[in-house]
C-alpha cells in the first residue's frame, strides 16, 4: 500500500491536537516521508477541555494535560516558533526566527486563540485573564485558589460559563456579564437560554444580561479591582476573565493568496485549501477550528467549528487525501458532535442548533433540567440538544443525517407530539453578541435571505 502513496515533504502548521493527530495519521496511512510539525508554544501539544474544568477546579495540575500520542509520528518537532509567511510559489513555510521550511504539501492546523479585551492598558491590569492557553490555564488556577472575594466573567458562552460552574464549585462570588439575553443563546438559541440562565442562578451566579463592561478599573499599583457596566451599575471584583470567543489564526497568510479570513479558512469537503479566487489548491490543506468547509447535510454553507471531535476527524481526513490520489480521496461529512459540563449538567449537542427555524421539546421538560430538545430548520431535523440525557443523543445523530421530517414523528419522544408545539428556535445575529457561537454558519443566517439589486438598463 505505501508504494502507491503520494510521497515528499509534509509540513505542519499548529502544535495543536488536529496537528497531532493528523500527524499520527499520516503514519498509520503508511506515509514514509518527512513530517515537521510548527508550533508557536514551547510545548508539545495539550488537550485544552480539561483547562476551563478539571485545572480551574483544582483537580489537576494544568502541565499534565498534554495529549498521548496514538501512534509514534517520527516528525521533526519545532516548537516555539511561530510561522510569519507562506510563500506559496516557493512552497515554504517563514518562521519567526528567519527560517524558511519548505514543503510539498502543507497542512494548517493553527487554531484560534481568545479574543483579548479591547482596550490594552485595561487588559494588561493584575487579575485580568483570557482562557485558552496551558498558562492561561494555570496562572487563572492559581489565583482562584487564593480566594478572591468576587470573580467577574464577561461573556456566557461555553467557556464563560463553565469559569462560572468552577468558580461557584470552589465557593467564590461571580458576576456573569453577557450581552445578549442569555448565557449560551449563541449557540443554542434563546430557549435552551433560559434553562441555562436558571441552572446560573440557581447556583448562586449574579448573571447580568443584556448589559456590556465599558470599562475596567484597576488601583494605583495596576492591580484589577472592577468594571463599569453599561447600565451604570459597577462590580467590585479582584479578578476578571475575558470570554468573548476565539480569534482564528490567520494573520500570518495575509499574503499567501488563500481564502484566510476573519472566520478563517475556507477549504473544500477534502480539506484542500481554497485561494483567494475560490480555486482549491492541491498542494494546501487545513484542518481544525481554522477551518471552514462546505457540509451536505447543512445547505453546502461553510460551517466554522471549536469542537474537540471535528479537529480530530478532519485531521485524520486531511492526512489521507495528502497522500492518496484523488479517486481515493474522502470527503469530511462528520456530523458535528459538543459537550459542555457545568453546574452538575451534562450538556451535549449533536448537528448545528443555529441552522434552525424551529424547536421543540421530545424528552423530559424544562422545569425537570433534563430533556432533549430537537431543531429543526424547513421541515428537517437539524439537530439535538440533550441535558443529562446523553444516551439518546446517538437516535438524534441518525435522523440528522437522515434528514427525517421535523418535528420529530411518535417514537421519538416521550409524549404525545400533541403535548408540544414547536416554536421558533431564536437564535440570534452572532453579530450582536458579545462572544461568537461554538458553531457558525458562514452563509446566511436561516430566517434571511440574499437580495441581491442589479442595475437596470
Amino acid at each position: 500500500m505505501a508504494g502507491d502513496l503520494w510521497d515528499g515533504r509534509i509540513v505542519v502548521v499548529g502544535a495543536s491536537l488536529a496537528g497531532l493527530r493528523a500527524a499520527e495519521a499520516l503514519r498509520e496511512e503508511g506515509f514514509t516521508g518527512p513530517v515537521t510539525v510548527i508550533g508557536d508554544e514551547p510545548r508539545p501539544p495539550y488537550d485544552r477541555p480539561p483547562l476551563s474544568k478539571q485545572v480551574l477546579l483544582g483537580q489537576a495540575a494544568a502541565d499534565t494535560t498534554g495529549l498521548p500520542m496514538r501512534w509514534d509520528p517520527d516528525a521533526e518537532w519545532r516548537l516555539g516558533v511561530p510561522a510569519t509567511g507562506l510563500d506559496p510559489m516557493g512552497k515554504r513555510v517563514l518562521l519567526a526566527d528567519g527560517e524558511a521550511v519548505p514543503f510539498d504539501r502543507l497542512l494548517i492546523t493553527t487554531g484560534t486563540r481568545a479574543r483579548p479585551w479591547p482596550q490594552q492598558e485595561e487588559a494588561a491590569l493584575d487579575g485580568v485573564f483570557t482562557l485558552r492557553t496551558l498558562d492561561d490555564a494555570g496562572g487563572l488556577a492559581e489565583r482562584l485558589a487564593a480566594g478572591p472575594r468576587r470573580v467577574l466573567v464577561i461573556g456566557g458562552g461555553f467557556t464563560g460559563s463553565e469559569i462560572a460552574s468552577a468558580c461557584r464549585e470552589r465557593g467564590l462570588e461571580v458576576t456573569v456579564a453577557e450581552r445578549g439575553p442569555g448565557p449560551l443563546v449563541g449557540a443554542l438559541g434563546g430557549t435552551l437560554s433560559k434553562l441555562a440562565a436558571a441552572m446560573h442562578r440557581a447556583h448562586g451566579v449574579d448573571l447580568r444580561c443584556g448589559v456590556t463592561v465599558t470599562a475596567l478599573r484597576g488601583d494605583g499599583g495596576g492591580r484589577f479591582t472592577g468594571a463599569d457596566l453599561s447600565d451604570g451599575s459597577r462590580v467590585e471584583a479582584d479578578v476578571c476573565v475575558v470570554a468573548l470567543g476565539a480569534v482564528r489564526n490567520v494573520e500570518w497568510l495575509a499574503d499567501s493568496g488563500l481564502a484566510a479570513g476573519p472566520r478563517g479558512i475556507a477549504c473544500d469537503a477534502g480539506c484542500r485549501a481554497f485561494d483567494m479566487y475560490g480555486i482549491v489548491t492541491d498542494d494546501v490543506f487545513v484542518a481544525g477550528d481554522v477551518s471552514r468547509f462546505p457540509h451536505p447535510l447543512f445547505e453546502y454553507q461553510m460551517l466554522s467549528l471549536e469542537h474537540w471531535g471535528n479537529a480530530v476527524a478532519q485531521a485524520e481526513v486531511a492526512a489521507h487525501n495528502m497522500v492518496h490520489p484523488g479517486p481515493m480521496r474522502r470527503p469530511h461529512l462528520s456530523v458535528p458532535i459538543f459537550w459542555s459540563s457545568q453546574f452538575g449538567h451534562n450538556i451535549k449537542s449533536v448537528g448545528v442548533p443555529t441552522f434552525s427555524d424551529q424547536v421543540v421539546i421530545a424528552q423530559g421538560s424544562l422545569e425537570a433540567r433534563r430533556l432533549v430538545m430537537v431543531y429543526g430548520y424547513r421541515g428537517r431535523v437539524t439537530a439535538a440538544v440533550t441535558v443529562d440525557m446523553a444516551k439518546s443523543l446517538e437516535y438524534y445523530e441518525r435522523l440528522i443525517e437522515t434528514a427525517a421530517p421535523f418535528p420529530p414523528a411518535a417514537g421519538a419522544a416521550d409524549r404525545p407530539m400533541a403535548a408540544e408545539v414547536p416554536i421558533p428556535s431564536d437564535v440570534p445575529d452572532p453579530k450582536g453578541l458579545y462572544h461568537g457561537p461554538t458553531v457558525a454558519l458562514t452563509g446566511h443566517l436561516p430566517d434571511r435571505r440574499l437580495t441581491v439589486v442589479r442595475p437596470t438598463g
